[in-house]
């Protein structure tokens, strides 16, 4: 019974951190670019909506997955504009996109999807079992038997890292993000390289917003984030803006949440609201706890105006 228990909770703590991990290294890659996005939240709604609308009409979940994709991938490119080009406040154009996103989902969800218990259910990704590998004894079933966003997820971490660390766009990214003056004084584009990074933002907010709808719930709920977009923002901030240290703030959050399930599930006799609050403590200890001793890139939240238009 301990080793079902154990592989029930571990798996389920990979699902919920699935969504976690895809939003915090949308976060990753525009903080390291210098863009302060903590709008992730309401991209996510959008994302969630998105890919279940993409699967309903299509009927096809890849193509909710290409939707969601498609749609927050112009998110991120509004936010871009926004904060880039025209210079506002990234805290309040994250505010605002936080906003939008609840209030565009929960009118289009509510007049297009239903809700409640009448809420369109969609075909979800399925479980994939990797052969041999789903045999070995506690985490195969763990590791090996997930689905298909869920494996994409966690192979994106070393691809993030290559992108970042092995690559002149990577240094580039890295560059802007610390000093964007020396950058553009090396012929970097600066706008260019932030407006990439918001897009591929924008488009890992659709893959966390599928996560949730077509990977879990397979259905469309209103405020179904329910402040996902804040952890993982925690998430790169315990990491210190690093794919690997994201990667375990991601487990660990996601860890916390799938545990205060457990503890209602056992019937534990402490209020539920206790239980819900759980995750979101954790997040404030852990903030509270590394926020001090990381250090985010120089240049993040700062507006930059190239020399050119400085000039003009």
């Amino acid at each position: 019974m301990g080793e079902e228990m154990w592989i029930s909770y571990a798996a389920a703590a990979i699902r919920l951190s699935v969504p976690l991990l895809l939003a915090a290294l949308g976060i990753l890659f525009m903080s390291r670019s210098g863009i302060l996005n903590i709008g992730m939240e309401g991209m996510m709604l959008i994302g969630s909506l998105a890919g279940v609308l993409g699967a309903f009409y299509s009927g096809s979940v890849w193509m909710g997955l290409a939707t969601a994709a498609i749609v927050c991938s112009l998110f991120g490119l509004l936010f871009g504009f926004l904060v880039i080009t025209t210079g506002a406040d990234q805290v309040i154009i994250g505010t605002a996109m936080n906003l939008l996103g609840l209030g565009l989902t929960t009118v289009f969800g509510r007049s297009l999807l239903g809700m409640g218990t009448e809420a369109v259910q969609v075909s979800g990704f399925p479980v994939v079992r990797i052969p041999l590998l789903v045999d070995l004894p506690w985490i195969g079933p763990v590791l090996f038997e997930q689905n298909a966003i869920t494996y994409g997820a966690f192979l994106l971490i070393p691809l993030a890292g290559f992108l970042l660390y092995r690559t002149p766009w990577g240094l580039q990214v890295r560059s802007v993000g610390e000093n964007p003056l020396a950058a553009d004084t090396l012929g970097v584009k600066v706008h260019r390289v932030r407006y990439a990074c918001c897009s591929i933002g924008g488009m890992l907010a659709g893959f966390a917003g599928s996560a949730l709808s077509l990977g879990i719930l397979n259905q469309f709920t209103e405020n179904m984030a329910a402040g996902r977009g804040f952890i993982a923002l925690s998430a790169v901030i315990f990491g210190r803006w690093t794919p690997s240290g994201t990667l375990v703030g991601s487990l660990l959050f996601g860890g916390a949440d799938a545990l205060q399930m457990r503890f209602q599930s056992l019937g534990i006799e402490i209020p539920y609201q206790f239980m819900l609050m759980f995750p979101y403590l954790l997040t404030m200890l852990a903030l509270a706890w590394f926020s001090g001793k990381s250090r985010q890139p120089a240049a993040t939240g700062i507006p930059y105006k190239s020399a050119a238009n400085r000039n003009a």
